[in-house]
């Protein structure tokens, strides 16, 4: 079966930064990406890329930042005052607080968001919400491991049911 929308692909990639190739993230047999194609769950480009594959398929591309995760942005970059992570001591819980600690959070709206701490003094921490990999040109390596119909469930729920996938 081809890889097609509302088809459940399972795969093994290795992540590289592309500039660099350094890695990033890799699975394994045991435990690769499955996902439903066609959600919108996966960054658009990396769908594209696999259209049409077959188990057994092997694919190596290259996706621009912009394209990805974005680029790095600036005004993700914020100061925030140091006492709403006081705890009851008056004083920032250094267990869990600190430089490149990554801290979930929520906006003025209530949508949920992580950012990592850069720096902390007495006044703020300064945290960056961008996405880790923002700015990063991306490198897959990938094997297509199979490639089946999504269930009514699956698609009724947008994701993948059963092992690798969501349990209920």
């Amino acid at each position: 079966m081809n890889i097609t929308e509302n088809s459940v692909v399972s795969l093994n990639y290795t992540l590289k930064n592309h500039a660099t190739g350094e890695k990033i993230e890799e699975t394994s047999i045991e435990n690769p990406l499955v996902f439903l194609y066609g959600v919108q769950a996966m960054i658009p480009e990396f769908e594209e890329q696999l259209a049409g594959k077959i188990k057994g398929d092997l694919a190596d591309f290259s996706i621009k930042a912009e394209n990805a995760y974005g680029m790095f942005e600036d005004e993700k970059v914020a100061m925030i005052p140091g006492n709403i992570f006081h705890g009851e001591d008056g004083k920032i819980d250094s267990e869990f607080f600190f430089i490149g600690a990554m801290i979930p959070m929520s906006d003025n709206e209530g949508n949920h968001l992580r950012g990592k701490i850069l720096e902390i003094t007495e006044e703020h921490i300064k945290m960056d919400f961008n996405h880790p990999l923002a700015g990063t040109d991306l490198h897959f390596s990938v094997e297509v491991l199979d490639v089946r119909e999504a269930t009514s469930e699956e698609l009724e729920h947008g994701h993948v049911h059963g092992e690798h996938g969501h349990q209920h």
